[in-house]
């Protein structure tokens, strides 16, 4: 992977979540001026280095004009670092998005739509990655069940986007860095 002449370099420290306490990945949250020129204040994929470590990965926005990402240990040890130590990062925008990790309860309920099925294949990555982001922000599992049974129903009928969903978090509030452990 060759490193592009406008990739993105800063330093971050790597963070270990509070929640869950058994958690075995980490994160760090980008800086302002880091993320500012990547393309979306929302989720949007990079690839870059960490410790010299090439990655592929989709960074989540942090509702606060930036973003952070979720470094697995796989990441954490192939880089050679651990939670705490700073490490040299560089990104770059992704020439191709990740697909979007289906939740199984959104799954099975296109399974039993086919009319959401279908349109669901025919979306851009983008538009599943909003919807399946619009689903898992619900923080009731009454509103994540209406949400579902909302976006099949929109699908089928030819929706495509979900509509007035704030990619960024900013004006929402609904997106956040997970809290550090102390």
């Amino acid at each position: 992977m060759d490193t592009p002449t406008d990739a993105i370099r800063f330093q971050a420290r790597l963070l270990r979540p509070a929640s869950p306490r058994s958690a075995t990945w980490s994160f760090f949250v980008l800086p302002k001026e880091a993320s500012a020129p990547l393309p979306s204040r929302g989720m949007t994929t990079v690839e870059g280095r960490l410790g010299g470590h090439a990655f592929k990965a989709t960074l989540e926005p942090d509702g606060s004009g930036s973003h952070w990402l979720k470094v697995t240990r796989a990441m954490r040890e192939a880089a050679g670092v651990g939670v705490g130590d700073t490490v040299a990062v560089e990104v770059w925008p992704a020439q191709e998005q990740l697909e979007a990790k289906v939740p199984p309860d959104l799954r099975k309920a296109l399974a039993a739509d086919p009319a959401a099925k279908a349109a669901w294949s025919r979306i851009t990555l983008i538009a599943r990655r909003d919807w399946v982001q619009w689903i898992t922000t619900a923080k009731k599992a009454e509103t994540r069940e209406k949400r579902i049974a909302n976006a099949c129903s929109m699908l089928a009928t030819g929706k495509r986007e979900v509509c007035c969903f704030d990619r960024s978090g900013i004006y929402s509030k609904a997106f956040s860095a997970p809290e550090a452990a102390e």
